[in-house]
């Protein structure tokens, strides 16, 4: 079966209490709650389904077709028919806990879900900074000593991120995002976070958050290189008029940002859907016969047995994220 159209999804908000206004206030997004820390724009997890709202399978779930459609949706590198990704917005109106996530080897001897993932930084504010990884010298026996003593922060290693830079976390990394942070998340379809530190912050409950500091032993891989900024690499786009960057490329995904100053041609080859975000300014999704609209601020899933189609925009320089398997 063929897909005639790029599917739009309804987002699913997520007030966790580090969140902040931006996702509302630079997307246009007025039906976030208050504090809203992400939007979950393309996920088939239990935790946060996405719906379809446009067209003529508006109100099913991602799962659901999926499951029905198989490789027509999303391509022969998802022969098992699950939707492999968690595509997210976050904004860190606060700094988040540090944390870390299993990989598969990890997933597979102690449970939870594999997780790595990369932020992509739309948007930050001075002095802005992640935390990726331990800093030189660091083992389980320092890292336990400076949990018990409350000291761990300066055993992390800080990067400062500015727009248009991206971050990768492999699962096993202790990581953390820091206050004025808005960055697109893609990471495998996993929803296992073990919080290792809180920076000694209160719950809405009144109480500390809870840690899980033995699952997160288990599964710190301790060998794991050092991680820095992702410098983007050029590529090719069909139109020279067009600029197309490689923001990262590993086992599970690759994301692509590419500006728009005229028409690119797009012929899906078939091994994989793609999912479209505009940051700033809408983009046009043109078929032999129909356009279709990513309004600005929102995302797509483009079916992987798509017709050939032809990206355009109105304004020159518009930005395009694009993700694919």
């Amino acid at each position: 079966m063929n897909f005639p159209y790029p599917l739009l999804f309804a987002p699913v908000y997520k007030n966790y209490m580090w969140g902040g206004e931006r996702i509302r206030e630079q997307f246009m997004r007025h039906e976030t709650p208050t504090p809203c820390a992400e939007s979950w724009e393309v996920s088939a997890h239990p935790d946060g389904m996405s719906i379809v709202e446009n067209g003529p399978l508006c109100g099913k779930t991602l799962n659901e077709l999926c499951k029905k459609y198989g490789t027509a949706l999303l391509g022969t590198h998802c022969p098992d028919e699950d939707f492999p990704l968690l595509i997210k917005i976050i904004d860190a109106k606060s700094r988040l806990s540090v944390q870390v996530h299993p990989d598969e080897n990890a997933a597979e001897r102690y449970g939870g879900e594999a997780k790595t993932e990369m932020w992509y930084i739309l948007d930050a504010k001075e002095d802005a900074f992640v935390c990726a990884g331990f800093n030189k010298g660091v083992g389980p026996r320092i890292f336990s000593d400076a949990l018990n003593a409350g000291r761990l922060p300066p055993l992390l290693k800080t990067l400062p991120v500015v727009p248009g830079k991206s971050v990768f976390i492999p699962g096993g990394i202790v990581h953390a995002i820091g206050e004025g942070c808005l960055m697109l998340e893609v990471q495998q379809n996993s929803n296992t976070t073990y919080r290792v530190y809180d920076w000694d912050r209160i719950g809405t409950d009144g109480k500390p958050r809870l840690l899980h500091i033995r699952e997160a032993l288990e599964v710190l891989d301790w060998n794991a290189p050092a991680l820095d900024l992702q410098t983007p690499i050029p590529m090719k786009a069909e139109n020279p008029d067009n600029t197309r960057e490689r923001a990262l490329r590993c086992d599970f995904f690759t994301v692509e940002h590419l500006t728009l100053t005229g028409p690119e041609p797009v012929t899906p080859a078939g091994h994989s859907f793609r999912v479209l975000f505009a940051p700033g300014n809408p983009v046009f999704i043109k078929t032999p016969d129909e356009t279709f609209t990513l309004p600005a601020g929102r995302s797509c899933l483009i079916p992987a047995s798509m017709p050939a189609y032809t990206l355009t925009a109105e304004k020159p320089e518009t930005a395009l994220i694009t993700i694919e398997v």
